[in-house]
């Protein structure tokens, strides 16, 4: 049986396209029509990935809701939103809110394969044994590059998948600059300017909320970003 993967849409037609079209790429995909249906089945058990439309039923922003919910019960649940809303307010809105990906509706079957394989190849590491471990140490940060996970002063930085490689880019060099191009394909993604600048700000937030002095992602302006060195 295949990877499992939901994908949370409320119009019936849409959704069972997706999962036949999910099913013969050879994943194991389940449907669910309201956020109320899926939050009821996540509570149970959490698929490998979700799949979240924005807007569920009578519920405009329901999808941002569920995404809320299913980041605070896992910090590398790949997510990714799959929406006919695709204005910034709406996109920078799902980043921050945590979602690995933010695509629109019109994306290729060939298109969403490829990112959902691109985020169950980054989750994989994760089943690494720890002997196997690469660690990167610099100054109070340790890096786990199977495990994807990171601590400062030992405490744990809860990053999302498309998080970590991002920071795994610019701590690989210390004080080399890394263009937006360079950390879009480090995290196998393609978004514009400002989302890149969405899931910079996002992963301040989150070394500053275990270090309310975190000053070491420096912006660049005009070309970049660059892990102090």
């Amino acid at each position: 049986m295949g990877r499992s993967i939901a994908i949370v849409e409320d119009e019936p037609l849409i959704r069972a396209n997706y999962v036949e079209a999910l099913n013969r790429f050879g994943y194991d995909t389940r449907g669910y029509g309201s956020r109320q249906e899926a939050s009821g089945a996540f509570a149970m058990k959490l698929p490998e990935l979700v799949i979240i439309d924005i807007g569920l039923g009578d519920e405009p922003e329901g999808g941002f809701d569920l995404c809320r919910e299913l980041r605070a019960k896992s910090a590398t649940l790949p997510i990714i939103f799959l929406t006919a809303r695709d204005s910034d307010f709406d996109v920078i809105s799902g980043l921050r809110l945590g979602a690995d990906d933010y695509l629109s509706k019109d994306t290729s079957l060939h298109q969403l394969a490829a990112r959902i394989a691109a985020l169950f190849r980054r989750i994989e590491s994760m089943k690494a044994p720890a002997s196997s471990e690469t660690v990167i140490e610099h100054g109070p940060l340790k890096l786990e590059s199977e495990r994807m996970r990171i601590t400062w002063n030992g405490e744990e930085v809860p990053l999302t998948v498309t998080e970590f490689w991002m920071v795994h880019t610019l701590v690989r060099f210390p004080g080399h600059v890394k263009n937006r191009d360079q950390l879009m394909r480090e995290a196998e993604l393609v978004v514009d300017d400002a989302t890149i600048t969405s899931h910079i700000k996002r992963i301040r937030k989150k070394f500053v909320a275990v270090a309310p002095d975190f000053d070491a992602i420096e912006t660049v302006h005009g070309v970049g970003y660059r892990w102090r060195p």
